[in-house]
Parts: structure tokens; C-alpha cells; sequence
């Protein structure tokens, strides 16, 4: 049985710190099941749907994280992704599971120097 989004991106964000020091990398906790009452008072502060689950601001880079198997992007998701690299000229980086996360990261980081 595959492991649950969360504990891949639980597991890649463990990695990516002890990986690149000093690169800062945070969630967005857009997702998730809330009280109504939470939800609404988070959506009123800005909280958006779709936006991919972290952020490396050093290196521009989106990281949408989905479990190894059976996860897929909603159409939110896929016009944030678009929206990200195509105006704002971000990467953003679809991992399915840890593993496929961890190796196209480490390919931007290359790039990145």
C-alpha cells in the first residue's frame, strides 16, 4: 500500500533540509479537511486552492507533491502550475511520492547551481 501524501511530503521535506542547508523550504496549507468555520476564516485571509504544497524561494521552485500512486491533479491545480510557469516564470516540480519528488528536485538543483 502506498503511503499517504502526507507522510511523502513529510519524508521530502525532512530530506531537502538535511540535503541543502541553508535553502529555506515552507508549505502552503491550503489543503486538508477543516470545521467549516476554520475554513472560511482561511479563505478570507488569502487561502487559495490548488496552490502547490511548498515553496523553495531561493530557487523559485513549486513542489506539488501526490501520493506514488493514484494521485492526480485537479484542473485548480494545473492552472496554478500554469499560471506559475508560464507568468511568473517559476519551475514547479509534480512529484509523485517521494522518490520521483526527490529526483526531479535534485535535477533543478543542478540547473541552480
Amino acid at each position: 500500500m502506498a503511503d499517504s501524501e502526507h507522510v511523502e511530503q513529510r519524508r521530502l521535506v525532512q530530506w531537502f533540509r538535511q540535503t541543502f542547508a541553508g535553502v529555506r523550504i515552507f508549505s502552503i496549507p491550503n489543503g486538508g479537511h477543516r470545521h467549516l468555520s476554520v475554513a472560511a476564516k482561511l479563505k478570507a485571509e488569502g487561502a487559495t486552492s490548488g496552490v502547490p504544497d511548498l515553496y523553495v524561494p531561493q530557487w523559485r521552485l513549486w513542489i506539488e507533491m501526490k501520493r506514488s500512486t493514484g494521485g492526480r491533479l485537479s484542473k485548480t491545480q494545473i492552472d496554478w502550475i500554469d499560471y506559475l510557469t508560464t507568468v511568473c516564470g517559476d519551475d514547479v516540480v509534480v512529484g509523485a511520492g517521494f522518490d520521483d519528488a526527490r529526483e526531479k528536485i535534485l535535477e533543478i538543483a543542478q540547473k541552480k547551481g
